[in-house]
């Protein structure tokens, strides 16, 4: 059983969230809630982590939110480069071109290698305080009433060294909050009163992850489909050192058939890899689904990740919705635990998760329906249209603005632009650092402007700005600007922003997404009262029981 105990939390079983599920969603979210000094309790049912490659893409959005938890996330992950879709006959139909600094300050898309990456955010999660990971214990049981939630685990079966008797030991957790992070097949979904949206996309795919005895092999493209009817395949990076090929189950085949070992060499023949030049890592049946529950809130049980949908990998963005999702939860939770705002605030959670989920969703089952095709003459005619079309590869991009939720809206309730736009990332100097903005001035809310906010805005709002954590900065280019407020735009990358948009100042959401901006400086002070005004608003009477509940037992 391993069980990392933090003074305070564990001993007691009592936290201010729980966490159930130790991937890298739950990791990461549980990391970001630490770090903002909550007590985080893990519950994973499996005793060590799991070793072999899962998820092998991120996307820029992501790779910023990973960055600001791992110091060494450089080392995880290569360019992903390129994207590139042919026909059987070899014609292209279809090719994104991967910039390597993108609107985030990383490469549009990363590839990595999942058991690397999750063991890097546990060991960030062991080094924090108040943060316990409880491996080898399973959620049976929920309890939840007006000002806490109980978690009831158990052992899991196997050879523990707390089941040597033969007893399956339980214990109950308490916490304000529990997040499912639990799968596709989430005991936490499972309790909570939410209705399940399938869209009927199921298709089963041969997952094979090898590892090459020639690391010095140039594969080009880096990242293919291979849309043959005869065998759609994938061809992608499984992270540094790793491939990864996907074969499509064809009509008549039985999984128990494709799911074997010499399945797999036999599949990889065309790429000249057999067991004298690569191992063959793992090979397993996975069933691509698009679905997603309707509600990822009920009371003080919320969902994230796989737990809360499902989509075909084709886009890439299973495991980033999931670590959107973190980010967009925890900063919410810690405005509604520390008593800053009230818990209606987490009803926003589903509403802005929701828009990017189910555009993603219906991005990548637009991917699979071409590439998903076994009949021959569907095809042909799939392949001249798609030739004929000559479509935009940033189509195929599932990144979009938020279009409802905690914004700055009009009186239709319409977001009013840059608002739910994706802030950039860019280099800058701030004070004594240099570097992307996050790494040197940090990250939160930030109000950044032409000139320094802390001008036009009067006591009161000083003093709320600095109760909510928001960073009151001016952006300059002048390089010999050292104020405490100034940030140095190394690349112009704010200041176009700033001018593209026609706005003096910004509000940025610790998502880094834009919560409103200010056309003059004069509007800075109305911009933070509407942000102000939002938050008084979510407060249902609910804080002071929300902050309490759990800490003061």
């Amino acid at each position: 059983m391993n069980i990392n105990h933090s003074e305070g939390s564990g001993a007691s079983g009592v936290y201010d969230v729980l966490v159930v599920g130790a991937g890298p969603v739950g990791l990461t979210t549980a990391v970001q809630l630490a770090t903002r000094g909550w007590r985080v309790g893990v519950v994973e049912r499996w005793p060590q982590a799991y070793p072999l490659p899962r998820a092998v893409v991120f996307d820029h959005e992501v790779a910023r939110t990973l960055a600001s938890l791992l110091d060494e996330l450089p080392t995880l992950c290569e360019p992903a480069e390129d994207y590139v879709w042919r026909n059987g006959k070899g014609d292209l139909l279809l090719r994104l071109s991967f910039e390597d600094t993108t609107h985030s300050g990383w490469p549009v898309m990363s590839s990595f290698t999942q058991p690397r990456l999750e063991a890097a955010l546990e060991a960030r999660a062991r080094a924090l305080p108040g943060l316990d990971i409880l491996r080898g214990w399973e959620a049976v049981d929920i309890d939840e009433d007006a000002a806490s939630v109980r978690l009831t685990v158990a052992e899991s079966a196997g050879d523990t060294p707390l089941m040597r008797d033969g007893v399956r030991r339980h214990r109950t957790l308490q916490a304000a909050y529990l997040i499912g992070c639990d799968g596709a097949n989430s005991f936490v979904r499972s309790r909570m009163d939410t209705s399940v949206t399938d869209l009927g996309f199921r298709y089963d795919w041969l997952v094979v992850d090898v590892i090459p005895h020639d690391q010095d092999r140039v594969w080009s493209p880096r990242n293919l489909q291979v849309c043959d009817p005869a065998r759609p395949s994938t061809v992608v990076s499984g992270g540094p050192g790793r491939r990864r090929w996907e074969f499509m189950r064809l009509p008549g085949e039985s999984l128990a058939e494709l799911n074997q070992p010499e399945t797999a060499w036999q599949f990889l023949k065309p790429w000249d890899l057999h067991p004298g030049n690569a191992t063959l890592e793992r090979h397993t049946v996975y069933t691509f689904q698009a679905r997603w529950a309707d509600s990822w809130r009920a009371g003080r049980l919320l969902l994230a990740g796989d737990a809360a949908h499902q989509m075909p990998p084709f886009a890439g963005q299973g495991m980033c919705s999931g670590i959107r999702d973190a980010a967009n939860l925890t900063w919410k939770l810690d405005l509604v635990m520390s008593g800053r705002t009230g818990a209606d605030l987490l009803d926003t959670y589903t509403v802005e998760r929701s828009q990017h989920l189910q555009h993603a969703i219906q991005v990548s089952m637009y991917l699979g329906q071409i590439i998903c095709e076994p009949d021959p003459v569907a095809a042909e005619a799939r392949d001249a249209r798609l030739l004929a079309e000559q479509s935009d590869p940033d189509a195929f991009l599932p990144h979009r603005p938020l279009t409802g939720g905690l914004l700055a809206c009009d009186a239709t309730g319409a977001p009013v632009e840059p608002a739910g736009e994706l802030g950039p990332q860019g280099r800058v100097r701030h004070r004594v650092r240099s570097g992307l903005f996050d790494q040197a001035v940090g990250t939160g809310f930030t109000l950044l402007a032409s000139r320094d906010p802390r001008e036009v805005l009067d006591e009161d709002a000083l003093a709320w700005c600095e109760g909510i954590g928001i960073r009151l900065l001016r952006v300059t280019d002048d390089q010999a600007a050292h104020g405490p407020a100034d940030v140095v735009d190394l690349d112009g990358t704010y200041l176009r922003y700033l001018a593209r948009t026609g706005q003096r100042a910004l509000l940025l959401r610790p998502d880094h997404y834009v919560f409103g901006g200010a056309v003059g400086m004069a509007d800075v002070p109305r911009l933070v009262a509407t942000f102000r005004g939002l938050l008084s608003q979510e407060d249902d009477g609910t804080r002071d029981a929300v902050a309490a509940g759990v800490q003061v037992m």
